[in-house]
């Protein structure tokens, strides 16, 4: 339980520095927002991060007005190692950019920069990705949003993994997710599918896999920035027997996020 208090002091202190903004942030063009969110289970790009059982998480950002921003996210995890120790706490800080895009017809929201995935109290696991996402808003109808993206690594799963192949492991990530309100009933769809593809063979028996979600949403009225989920999720990689297992397969996922 030591992560998830852990977890809980960093979304306390989210929510306490998002209320504390006041005029002088906003006369520096700066804004922090933040959310906590309470889920069935953390799956990252379809896998499950803590052997399928439920995760405490928070975020916490803070943008100029220019399109630099810094990012923290942090939730419980639970990823054994080969050596017999345990990842339990997940905390990434993110450096990125936003710039919206005119392309006549098409003006995108682009949002570059580097994530680092760090593992307190599991070093050898941490790794930096590179990403890029644009944002089509009313790609389609009013109110949904598209969202294409790619991510790299040259070092994916740390010297956790590169002990473990004899190598640096390469790694790519594509996905595309979709979300779209239900008119205006509160209720919303959110789809998304992924690949990724390494230079190894580390997902079961294979080099690459496939990832997908597929939920609704829900804006409760009632509470300001509260908002209910429901999803599927799954992979399809195959080839692991057991924890690893059940980590992939396909399963529902509830979470309530509350935004601050």
């Amino acid at each position: 339980m030591i992560q998830k208090t852990l977890v809980l002091l960093a979304v306390a202190a989210i929510s306490g520095i998002s209320y504390a903004e006041n005029n002088i942030l906003q006369q520096s063009g700066l804004t922090v927002t933040g959310a906590a969110t309470l889920a069935s289970d953390y799956r990252w790009r379809g896998q499950s991060q803590g052997e399928n059982d439920p995760a405490i998480q928070g975020t916490f950002t803070i943008a100029h007005t220019t399109g630099l921003y810094f990012n923290a996210f942090a939730s419980s995890v639970d990823l054994p190692l080969s050596n017999g120790k345990s990842a339990n706490l997940e905390l990434d800080p993110t450096i990125g950019f936003t710039k919206q895009l005119d392309f006549g017809a098409f003006k995108p929201n682009l949002d570059v920069g580097l994530a680092y995935y760090n593992y307190v109290s599991a070093g050898e696991l941490n790794y930096l990705e590179v990403f890029l996402r644009l944002g089509f808003a009313n790609a389609m109808i009013e109110g949904d949003l598209l969202t294409p993206s790619i991510a790299y690594t040259n070092d994916y799963g740390g010297n956790a993994i590169s002990d473990t192949v004899g190598g640096k492991v390469d790694n790519w990530n594509f996905n595309l997710l979709y979300s779209v309100p239900f008119a205006d009933t509160g209720f919303g769809g959110v789809a998304s599918v992924g690949y990724t593809k390494a230079n190894q063979v580390i997902y079961g028996n294979d080099d690459h896999f496939i990832d997908w979600k597929a939920g609704v949403t829900y804006n409760v009225k009632s509470v300001a920035g509260l908002t209910a989920e429901l999803d599927v999720v799954g992979t399809n990689i195959e080839g692991f027997t057991g924890a690893a297992d059940r980590a992939v397969k396909t399963g529902a996922l509830f979470s309530l996020t509350k935004t601050f």
